[in-house]
């Protein structure tokens, strides 16, 4: 897998140290509050695992699983809800869990659904923010690193399927999937 690599852009110390920073910081945010942490599949659970380990509070956690790439490399601009979470989340403080901020489209169509089931608040704490890639106006409250506009695999992303398990994330050489 490592030779299907054209660059590696963050390692897995830096980002444990992002993971430990942002923890930090809700903990601060949601001091005396227990939010509900909702972690998007796949992409998102190594970050997650990571990230809630380094929050000092208690928080519930659920997964979700919605898709809009459909094993492609671009976003299909239709996103479906694939599982959806058990817990009712009115009234309550929510942390969405991502992987990478794209377009953005995903996350509007999460914020949308949480918001209409009654969410208190809801935040995105994201491994990585590719601005370039916006289509819609929306951005993450907590953010792990900015990325290039360039196709990224690894610590939980992937390319149809694969790359989930690298453990940094780096940039997919163009000869694996042209």
């Amino acid at each position: 897998m490592d030779n299907d690599i054209a660059e590696v852009l963050f390692d897995r110390k830096s980002i444990q140290e992002q993971a430990e920073r942002i923890g930090r910081q809700i903990s601060a945010d949601y001091a005396g509050r227990k939010p509900l942490v909702l972690s998007v599949l796949k992409g998102a659970y190594l970050w997650t695992a990571d990230l809630i380990r380094e929050i000092d509070l208690y928080v519930d956690l659920e997964f979700i699983k919605i898709s809009s790439y459909h094993g492609g490399m671009e976003s299909s601009n239709e996103i479906q809800l694939i599982t959806d979470i058990r817990s009712d989340v009115r009234g309550r403080d929510v942390i969405i869990m991502e992987d990478i901020v794209d377009t953005g489209q995903s996350l509007e169509y999460l914020e949308t659904l949480l918001n209409d089931r009654g969410a208190h608040s809801v935040q995105v704490a994201t491994l990585l923010d590719k601005k370039g890639g916006r289509t819609v106006d929306i951005a993450a409250d907590y953010v792990g690193f900015d990325v290039r506009n360039e196709f990224v695999v690894g610590y939980g992303l992937d390319y149809q399927g694969l790359y989930r398990n690298l453990p940094y994330v780096g940039i997919l050489k163009q000869s694996v999937y042209s």
